[in-house]
């Protein structure tokens, strides 16, 4: 990890500044051997509900016997939440193993002058989790897209099965402004032939674009459709099962011989495939008191609104107080307008590397009338808004960050989930 940590990481700088392009990673996976290409992939992109659905079609794999491993991004606590096998985080040993030879195959490259001497630190992760996947025979790899599709570093595998969930406004400088921009990025992950799954439909302009690449590119396009009030793991769920359903009909046969499909999604399923920092809640001991304290780590609008919606659903329907941090790249005024809509009051705080300064959140949210503070160190802000929850009988919400998420999720780590 000291070696890894030497090289550029983008997740943790701004982004509008980071390399686009595939050869470098296209020169390390030929350095290494193209381990991308030991299994079959399901090429899980969109802006949001990525990591959760390729857990769900991870754990439904799982369950039916095949030998699947899953990469996804960022992680919450500890750098092995990303490379996963057969349900479960790999150990330290065995990712170090793997990234031995990806920073060796890197540190070639610079001696001699290639295209891999660019790679950065989500590259030399990115081939280490192919090199896990190699080495434990897996049949199938759900890889989540880090960003965008097109250039990401993630697009050297086959992807015969592409999931996109949705596209929103994000990483806009990058992207494109709009989402039928965005779209086209993201339907770069499409292959010839694959099957595409989305639930973007043919009346969407991002929709539409998704659908002309595939047109382009001979695609089966599988739209999962449901309700509009749909919940998100309701809507996560829905994709998942038709990824498994075409597993089904490509002969795939679980352990008992039944053709695989959206019926593994049963409780055990989903349980199995819940990711720490996502609608994760917690109850704490506050003096005599419990306190309910919800981490999700939503930071666009669309995605903090569905997460509230759902929260109320389950009973957290009360106002909230929330602790925010944001990235320098997000759309703050609309996040915490959106935020505000629920939450009595906010704390504002920030996270290194990208995080927008906790003043600079605060007069955002002033300027949209809403009661705020910052506080800049989150442990801090984080004692101040339970401070605040408990004073009005309220609930927590910390948010806006995967960061935030993993640096306060340990302070309840003796809570009761």
């Amino acid at each position: 990890m000291a070696r890894l940590d030497a090289l550029t990481d983008w997740e943790r700088r701004p982004r509008k500044f980071m390399r686009v392009g595939l050869a470098p990673m296209q020169d390390l996976m030929a350095r290494l051997g193209d381990p991308q290409k030991a299994f079959g992939a399901v090429h899980v992109g969109g802006t949001k509900g990525k990591g959760a659905v390729s857990a769900l079609i991870e754990a439904a794999l799982v369950r039916a016997g095949t030998r699947v491993g899953r990469y996804g991004s960022p992680h919450v606590e500890h750098v092995t939440e990303r490379v996963s096998l057969q349900g479960r985080d790999v150990d330290e040993a065995t990712l170090g193993r793997a990234l031995t030879p990806a920073l060796d195959a890197y540190e070639t490259a610079r001696a001699e002058g290639t295209a891999a001497a660019a790679a950065t630190w989500f590259d030399l992760l990115t081939a280490a989790a192919f090199i896990v996947f190699r080495e434990a025979g897996v049949e199938w790899a759900v890889v989540e897209v880090g960003l965008g599709g097109r250039l990401d570093s993630t697009n050297v595998v086959g992807g015969e099965i592409a999931v996109v969930t949705n596209i929103g406004l994000e990483h806009t400088e990058i992207l494109g402004k709009t989402r039928a921009e965005i779209a086209r990025e993201k339907a770069g992950i499409l292959k010839a032939g694959a099957v595409v799954v989305t639930m973007l439909g043919r009346d969407d302009g991002a929709g539409r674009v998704l659908q002309a690449r595939a047109d382009e590119l001979g695609c089966r396009v599988i739209r999962a459709r449901l309700p509009p009030d749909a919940t998100i793991e309701e809507t996560n769920a829905a994709l998942a099962g038709a990824v498994l359903d075409e597993f089904g009909l490509k002969g795939g046969r679980g352990r008992s011989g039944e053709p695989i499909g959206a019926t593994l999604l049963d409780s055990k399923t989903r349980a199995a495939a819940r990711l720490i920092g996502r609608l994760e809640r917690f109850d704490i001991a506050v003096g005599s008191s419990r306190l309910a304290v919800v981490f999700d780590g939503a930071h666009v609008p669309f995605n903090i609104a569905a997460v509230l919606r759902d929260l109320a659903r389950a009973g957290l329907a009360s106002r909230c107080v929330a602790v925010v941090a944001l990235a320098a790249d997000k759309d703050a005024a609309g996040f915490l307008a959106e935020v505000g809509r629920r939450a009595s009051a906010l704390v504002l705080t920030e996270v290194a590397g990208r995080g927008r300064p906790a003043a600079e959140l605060n007069a955002i949210a002033a300027s949209l009338g809403l009661a705020s503070e910052d506080q800049p160190d989150p442990h801090s802000a984080f004692r101040r808004g339970i401070e605040l929850a408990v004073k009005t009988g309220q609930w927590l919400l910390v948010t806006g960050s995967f960061y935030l998420v993993g640096e306060l999720r340990r302070d309840v780590g003796g809570g009761t989930q």
